[in-house]
């Protein structure tokens, strides 16, 4: 081994330390903050409480209905995918360029990959928690009957890491729109309830109007929402979609094409410092 590929080989794993460190330190910090824990971790939860008692049962093609709880349940699981993402990156990245951190954190040995992974590493765990507790709750207080087929549960994996992943990409570029910390939520809140209204999380997709169907269309969440929709509901319902099927092909293409657009994003507009400020 060349003295060039150790010196690249101590850089890499130098940057994949301090970013797995980084991990720890988010995580704490995000579990600490009152107003994100509810606003974006369990915020999810108490909408499928609310839906789950309020709600009147019988969703879903006759002679197979389901209670509101089961039906509700995956537009919640898609719902925390974008909150735990999206929303929580972009305000909490928007916040500490605001607020001095990302200045500060740019005189030190830490890097904007290691940054990024330990932001990625927070939005993932914190996700993996929130749906795990959406789901908890929906099976034991609720009586909701889970998917035993494993391939459902891997649709579902591969779902959630796409999507939980594109999620946190798109609010670390979305994160440059507000020009302070004080605006990022009344920037980013509003995107994120538009969002959640016409991509079938709230309302039947199916009885939206054609025309918003098609703009919602464009956006990852609404295919994240019909992917768990695609875990959780049972397979009479891929008939209520407006395809008549489940097009996980259109779901992963879609995604991963907002991905893309999420790195380019990032790669363009992140700086430590506004170049306005």
């Amino acid at each position: 081994m060349t003295a060039a590929t150790r010196t690249v080989s101590f850089g890499i794993a130098r940057v994949l330390r301090l970013g797995v460190s980084r991990i720890g330190f988010e995580v704490r910090s995000y579990f600490r903050q009152g107003d994100t824990l509810f606003f974006t971790f369990l915020f999810p939860l108490v909408l499928l409480l609310i839906f789950s008692v309020v709600a009147s049962d019988g969703f879903g093609p006759p002679g197979e209905e389901i209670s509101s709880a089961a039906y509700y349940l995956p537009g919640m699981v898609a719902a925390g995918v974008l909150l735990s993402g999206l929303q929580n990156m972009s305000i909490d990245i928007a916040m500490e360029r605001s607020d001095g951190t990302l200045k500060r954190l740019a005189g030190t040995p830490l890097s904007p990959v290691s940054y990024f992974i330990g932001k990625l590493g927070q939005v993932m765990i914190t996700g993996i928690l929130q749906s795990a507790l959406l789901i908890v709750v929906a099976a034991t207080v609720f009586g909701v009957e889970l998917p035993t087929d494993p391939e459902r549960w891997l649709t579902f994996t591969w779902v959630f890491l796409l999507g939980v992943t594109t999620c946190a990409i798109l609010g670390i570029g979305l994160s440059a729109v507000p020009r302070t910390g004080r605006s990022a939520a009344a920037v980013v809140i509003p995107i994120v309830l538009i969002l959640q209204f016409i991509s079938g999380v709230y309302i039947a997709f199916s009885s939206l109007p054609d025309w918003l169907q098609n703009v919602a269309s464009v956006f990852p969440l609404k295919w994240l929402a019909q992917g768990m929709r695609s875990v959780f509901l049972p397979e009479s319902f891929a008939s209520v979609e407006p395809s008549g099927t489940w097009q996980h092909g259109l779901t992963l293409i879609v995604t991963l094409l907002w991905l893309v657009v999420g790195l380019i994003a990032v790669r363009l507009t992140f700086r430590w410092i506004r170049k306005d400020a």
